[in-house]
């Protein structure tokens, strides 16, 4: 059922054909930008701009439209900017006049005139020229009320960006920090790859899948919960430094932090280890913030937020024992462990032995308390099948990067002894019977890679929608995806 708005508008195409006008126009060519005439022409003042004679010819989508007998005023937004058009019958034609009139809000035109001033002194295109290039036969919802439903907004992102500038900024910021993380690692001899989005193993992570079937090849595949494996096998292969910058899929709970489908980067040096990428994670974080915004910090609801060496650095059983004086370097039987979590309201699973009890009092007493970059190292065995142990069997050379309550990096001192990897993976299988469908699979292919011998190395995670959450002040991550996954209406 049509609107009444929509009804008129379907009536002016008639209107626009009548003219001999094409209501869906042809292609159009511009000089400027509306941001590029801001940037170059402001500075004149009117008998500069009048002395200039200066031409323009720009297109866009009209926001704003003010009729004034036989004259009236345009306001043209472009995908950066906008700006004001004054136009007369009397110089653009009667014809071009008409459709003038009969324009609406959304219409896009192209516009072609000379720089001036207005009495206001504010810069405008005096149009000698209006050219009609899309009829919207749909209105534009209001600037101001029409932007009330933000979950409808998500799943009509084009409106979202006609509407709302700070969409429309967070969309060309979003590739700039991911630049500006290529730039940084291309600059220190990095390799980009890419590795495939279909895996027939699980592994890399500890995630949910999502399972797809191939028809030709008639075998599962599972999209992929990670890209560590494979880039892995690319050190194995003499390539020392890679990286790759890619789309995963975990077939999990939707919350502000967590999208079905997101964006990470993971970066692998053969020869270093948790320090090196201790270290690495400090200067790209550190080069991205100061590249992006010029500056160092970022505002939060919890204060300023300072990116500058050296983060801190505290073990994972070090910060739990600060704030519950439970000291889980002690080696606590899985009985007496279980007791603690009952006695701390800590729900536990069946497949869960001491390590996933220290993580999940991590989980509740202290990731929500840390604001400042904070590694926190020495994470259980259980949960880091793919880190090298430290000189205690119990934990493992892993370390997670949390700043303002939320993770955002993940790295390891890589396990590359292929006999232990084979053994967390046994391990892995075991949990998965006991009903933890996060579970890595056995990847024969890859212990036998392993056994080729892969040196000492590195691996690094970053979390890059999370973190263009972080410097951009976004609060719910469907903000900083164009395309986010949402409920049906």
């Amino acid at each position: 059922m049509l609107t009444e708005q929509e009804i008129i508008r379907r009536k002016k195409l008639s209107t626009l054909k009548e003219l001999g006008v094409d209501p869906f126009g042809k292609a159009f060519k511009r000089t400027h930008l509306t941001n590029d005439i801001k940037e170059k022409f402001s500075r004149y003042d009117h008998d500069e701009l009048e002395k200039l004679n200066q031409h323009v010819i720009i297109a866009g989508r009209i926001i704003r439209k003010r009729v004034q007998g036989k004259a009236g005023f345009l306001v043209i937004q472009d995908q950066l900017d906008s700006l004001q058009v004054y136009l007369r019958k009397e110089n653009i034609g009667a014809d071009a006049f008409e459709v003038f009139l009969i324009s609406d809000l959304g219409d896009i035109v192209g516009i072609e005139g000379e720089l001036f001033r207005t009495r206001t002194n504010e810069l405008t295109i005096k149009a000698t020229k209006l050219t009609h290039l899309s009829k919207a036969l749909r209105p534009l919802p209001d600037k101001w009320s029409g932007l009330q439903d933000k979950e409808e907004m998500r799943r009509r992102r084009y409106l979202d960006l006609i509407v709302n500038e700070e969409a429309r900024k967070i969309a060309f910021l979003r590739p700039k920090i991911i630049r500006a993380f290529q730039k940084y690692f291309d600059n220190h001899g990095y390799l980009e790859v890419e590795t495939p989005v279909l895996q027939p193993i699980l592994g890399g992570a500890s995630a949910r899948p999502f399972i797809t079937h191939h028809n030709t090849l008639d075998m599962e595949f599972y999209l992929r919960i990670a890209t560590e494996l494979p880039l892995k096998r690319l050190i194995v292969g003499g390539l020392e430094k890679v990286y790759e910058i890619g789309r995963l899929f975990r077939n999990e709970g939707m919350s502000p932090k967590h999208n079905p489908e997101f964006t990470t980067l993971e970066a692998y040096e053969a020869y270093s280890d948790l320090e090196g990428m201790m270290n690495l994670t400090e200067d790209v974080l550190i080069y991205v913030c100061e590249e992006v915004l010029k500056s160092n910090q970022v505002q939060s609801e919890n204060g300023t937020i300072v990116f500058k060496k050296s983060f801190k650095r505290i073990s994972m059983t070090d910060a739990i024992k600060e704030k519950t004086n439970i000291d889980f370097k002690k080696e606590y039987t899985l009985k007496e462990a279980l007791l603690l979590a009952k006695e701390h309201d800590i729900k536990t699973e069946k497949h869960f032995d001491v390590g996933h009890i220290i993580e999940a009092f991590f989980d509740k007493y202290v990731e929500k308390t840390i604001v400042q970059p904070t590694f926190i190292y020495e994470y259980p065995i259980e949960i880091s099948p793919l880190a090298k142990k430290t000189s205690d069997p119990r934990f493992t050379e892993r370390f997670e990067l949390f700043i303002d309550g939320r993770e955002y990096a993940n790295a390891f001192s890589e396990l590359n002894d292929p006999i232990d990897q084979k053994e967390r993976f046994l391990n892995q299988l075991k949990e998965r019977e006991l009903g933890n469908v996060e579970a890595n699979e056995m990847d024969t292919d890859y212990v036998e890679a392993l056994e080729y011998g892969m040196p000492p190395t590195g691996g690094l995670g970053i979390g890059i929608d999370r973190f263009i959450m972080l410097l951009l002040e976004v609060d719910n991550i469907r903000d900083v995806i164009l395309f986010p996954h949402m409920r049906h209406r």
